[in-house]
């Protein structure tokens, strides 16, 4: 477990979805704002051919490469609007208890910001966790970024 610092860092989960962009931006910039820190955490789901050991493994390996490669666009977005490197992490595993292990794990985590999906009947699987029985879990405040949202309507809020 990390020292608490005073800086804060706002984890963003990194995904597939179409309304990252709208939850990495307001993250930039309530960071910029603020001085916070951003970790970006990718979760590799484990891999569904698991009885064949070397399919699995090679499975594994391109998810990792696979998200090495997401990881260092999103950091390269991140420089260009904050002017700082994020600390990012890859990790193994369900999606909703990695990002409640690394909350527990660093105590500099001082936000959660996730990306709701408006184009479907749920938000997403990791928000309506978050704020059903996850949130009794979850030691932070959570954002929730409405991916209907426009860049200019995320520089008002933030």
């Amino acid at each position: 477990m990390t020292k608490p610092s005073d800086t804060r860092t706002y984890l963003l989960v990194v995904d597939e979805s179409e309304e990252l962009h709208q939850a990495l931006y307001f993250t930039c910039l309530r960071s910029r704002q603020t001085g916070g820190n951003i970790a970006l955490l990718y979760v590799i789901a484990p891999a569904e051919f698991a009885h064949w050991a070397g399919v699995g493994e090679l499975m594994r390996e391109e998810a990792r490469e696979e998200a090495e490669s997401k990881m260092r666009v999103h950091a390269e977005y991140v420089m260009q609007l904050t002017g700082r490197m994020p600390e990012l992490h890859i990790r193994d595993g369900e999606t909703v208890d990695q990002v409640i292990n690394m909350i527990d794990e660093d105590q500099s985590i001082a936000l959660l910001v996730l990306g709701a999906d408006t184009h479907a009947d749920s938000a997403g699987p990791i928000v309506s966790y978050m704020t059903g029985r996850g949130a009794s879990r979850c030691r932070v405040p959570i954002t929730i970024v409405p991916g209907n949202l426009t860049d200019e309507q995320i520089e008002k809020l933030a």
